[in-house]
């Protein structure tokens, strides 16, 4: 196992950019710390050929691009202080509230304007025996983006032999906040010769939370025998569904343990990911909003592109007590882990 660091860019604060690569015999998955994003993941297919299988970009600039923040995916980027959405951007904890950004419709998307997944983290190199990685660390201060606390949030991102890639997350607070931690790589099996929709999924998760307007209702409703049903492996496309899936799945697991919740498959190209995590649930975005981009002169991604599949507490738990609770008060230690496996058959 290998890891090497690069130049990636530079920001216009003129802030030094880092990409981190690292690398077993069969998998190459670089990593950056602005973001905390992956930027791709090099693995085979069935017949030994190799192709980036998640959406990214070569250099930063194309990060940076206004194309691209126009219409803002989030590749690959870590996304906080709170992952998904805060209904009308009404956050109250113990009996103070506050008023959040509003950008995506009436409600608060992904920690709002600048979130974890535009900014700098400090970078630390791990290497030991059976692994390699790269321990990224942010200060996210008192009042940025609204949010209560000086939440110190550390990423570890590692790849051992066993072609896992793991990612911990930590957060520490000195005041009472909310946190939901998650990571949005969108993956393409077949190396972007197609779309998505002919890829499978598989997961454990037997309910979902009811959606609203992509807002929760509050209630846990079953999955089993409806188009949302993965019990069995099921492609995305098998239910004509307009705009594809973009859904919160409730799982069973044990607080804190690391379980299996489930695969992504691809038959042509003989490539799995299956998905371990601590997370209660997971948000299955097929990524019908991509935008289609021009890169080097080549159009790229679009609708369908790449699924995301993100591990998480479910959307807008600050106004559901019977959730799965986000805050994270002094003196607690928040810790949550995915590890996603490259497998191909």
């Amino acid at each position: 196992m290998k890891i090497k660091s690069a130049t990636f860019g530079t920001l216009a604060d003129g802030s030094e950019v880092k990409l981190f690569t690292l690398s077993n015999d069969n998998i190459t998955i670089k990593i950056s710390n602005y973001g905390a994003l992956v930027a791709s993941i090099d693995m085979p297919n069935k017949n030994g050929g190799i192709d980036n299988i998640v959406c990214g970009f070569d250099k930063l600039d194309d990060y940076l691009s206004d194309e691209y923040l126009g219409s803002y995916p989030y590749f690959g980027a870590i996304i906080g202080r709170f992952g998904n959405r805060i209904a009308g951007g009404d956050l109250e904890i113990e009996g103070k509230k506050y008023k959040m950004a509003i950008n995506n419709g009436p409600n608060h998307l992904h920690g709002g304007n600048v979130g974890f997944d535009k900014k700098m983290f400090d970078a630390e190199i791990l290497e030991n025996e059976t692994e390699v990685g790269v321990k990224l660390t942010y200060l996210s201060v008192d009042g940025e983006e609204n949010y209560p606390g000086n939440l110190k949030v550390t990423c570890i991102y590692t790849l051992n032999e066993e072609n896992e890639l793991g990612i911990q997350y930590y957060a520490e607070t000195d005041e009472t906040t909310v946190v939901n931690l998650t990571n949005h790589t969108y993956f393409n099996l077949t190396g972007f010769k197609e779309n998505i929709l002919n890829h499978e999924l598989e997961l454990t998760a037997t309910k979902m939370t009811e959606m609203v307007d992509q807002i929760p209702t509050g209630k846990i409703v079953p999955v089993v025998g409806t188009d949302y049903d993965f019990n069995t492996p099921r492609k995305f496309g098998a239910a004509g569904l307009e705009t594809g899936y973009d859904d919160n799945y409730v799982f069973d697991n044990e607080p804190g343990e690391l379980e299996y919740i489930g695969a992504l498959y691809e038959e042509k190209s003989g490539r799995k990911v299956e998905v371990y995590t601590t997370q209660p649930g997971m948000q299955v975005y097929t990524g019908y909003w991509i935008p289609e981009l021009e890169i080097d002169g080549k159009k790229k991604f679009g609708k369908y592109s790449g699924v995301a599949l993100e591990t998480q507490h479910f959307p807008d738990s600050v106004h559901h007590p019977k959730f799965p609770t986000t805050l994270l008060k002094p003196g607690e230690l928040y810790g949550e882990k995915t590890v996603y496996k490259f497998i191909t058959d």
